[in-house]
C-alpha cells in the first residue's frame, strides 16, 4: 500500500476503518460536547500511517478532511440550536467575516508549515484543552462584546487558530462569548452556527492549497481524503445523538476528565513521534 494505489477489497477495508472513527467521534462528540476534530485529526493520522501515507501530508491531509467532515455534522448542530432559539445570529453575522478570512489564512499557513511544526502546535493545542477540561475553570462574564472591528479581529484569529488544528472553533469561541457576558446556553449555540463557515472556508482553503501537492494518494481533493471523508460523515451523523442520549445515564464529569487524560497521552504520544 506505500504507492497509495489499493485493490477494491483493500478500499473497502479503508472505508470501513474511517466509518469506524467516525461512530467513535460521533459518540464523544455527543456525550462530552466536545470538537470532533481532536477526536478526528489524531485518528486520522494514526490511520494515514497505517495506509504508509507519506509523512510530509499526513498532518494536512488529516486538518482538511477533519475540516470537511465538520462542514457537514455543524448544520445538524446549528440548526437543533437554532430550533432552541439559542442562536445570536447577529453575533453570528458580525463575526463571519472574519471567519472566513482568518480560517482560509490559516490553510495558507497551514500549507506551508511541515508536518512536524503542525504536530506541535496541535499537541501544545492538545494539553491546553486537556488542561481546561481537567480544571473545570470557566471564563467570567466581565465585558461586552466588542465592536464590529473587533468581532472582525477575534473571528481572525478563531478561525485562523482552528484551521490549524482541525476543529469548528467551539473550544475558542464559547469561552470568548461567556467572557462577554453571553449565557452558557447561548454560547454554545451560536459556536455551533459559527462552526459551519469555519468548516467551509477551511475545507475550501485545504483543497485550494491542496491541489497539485505532489504525493496525494488517489482519491484525494487537495488535502481532503475522499475515503475518510465518507466514512467519518456516515458514521458520525448517526452516531451523535447516541452520544446525547448516553450523555443523560452517564457520569459525564467523570468521562471528561477520563477523556482530557486521554487526550493528555495522546499529546504526549504525538510529542514523542517528533522528538
Amino acid at each position: 500500500m506505500g504507492d497509495g494505489l489499493f485493490r477494491k477489497d483493500e478500499m473497502y477495508s479503508i472505508v470501513l476503518l474511517y466509518t469506524a472513527v467516525g461512530a467513535l467521534a460521533g459518540i464523544l462528540a455527543g456525550l462530552l460536547g466536545i470538537g470532533g476534530g481532536l477526536v478526528i485529526v489524531p485518528m486520522l493520522v494514526f490511520c494515514f500511517t497505517w495506509q504508509k501515507i507519506p509523512s510530509d501530508l499526513m498532518m494536512h491531509l488529516a486538518l482538511g478532511t477533519s475540516m470537511a467532515s465538520i462542514m457537514f455534522t455543524a448544520v445538524s448542530s446549528f440548526w437543533a440550536h437554532h430550533q432552541r432559539g439559542a442562536v445570536h445570529w447577529m453575533v453570528v453575522r458580525r463575526i463571519v467575516l472574519g471567519i472566513f478570512v482568518g480560517t482560509f489564512l490559516g490553510t495558507c499557513i497551514a500549507a506551508r508549515l511541515s508536518t512536524g511544526l503542525l504536530k506541535i502546535f496541535f499537541v501544545v493545542f492538545l494539553y491546553y484543552v486537556a488542561i481546561q477540561m481537567l480544571t473545570g475553570r470557566k471564563p467570567k462574564g466581565s465585558r461586552q462584546l466588542p465592536g464590529s472591528f473587533g468581532m472582525f479581529g477575534i473571528g481572525n484569529v478563531i478561525g485562523a487558530i482552528s484551521s490549524l488544528v482541525g476543529i469548528g472553533g467551539g473550544t475558542l469561541s464559547v469561552p470568548f462569548m461567556i467572557w462577554c457576558n453571553m449565557s452558557v446556553h447561548h454560547a454554545i449555540g451560536t459556536s455551533a452556527a459559527i462552526g459551519f463557515p469555519i468548516a467551509v472556508a477551511g475545507t475550501v482553503g485545504y483543497v485550494y492549497n491542496g491541489l497539485g501537492a505532489a504525493g496525494l494518494p488517489p482519491y484525494a481533493v487537495g488535502y481532503v481524503y475522499l475515503p475518510a471523508l465518507f466514512g467519518l460523515v456516515c458514521a458520525s451523523v448517526l452516531t451523535a445523538p447516541l452520544g446525547v442520549r448516553l450523555a443523560h445515564s452517564l457520569p459525564v464529569d467523570r468521562l471528561k476528565r477520563i477523556f482530557a487524560f486521554l487526550l493528555l497521552m495522546v499529546a504526549t504520544r504525538m510529542l514523542w513521534s517528533i522528538l
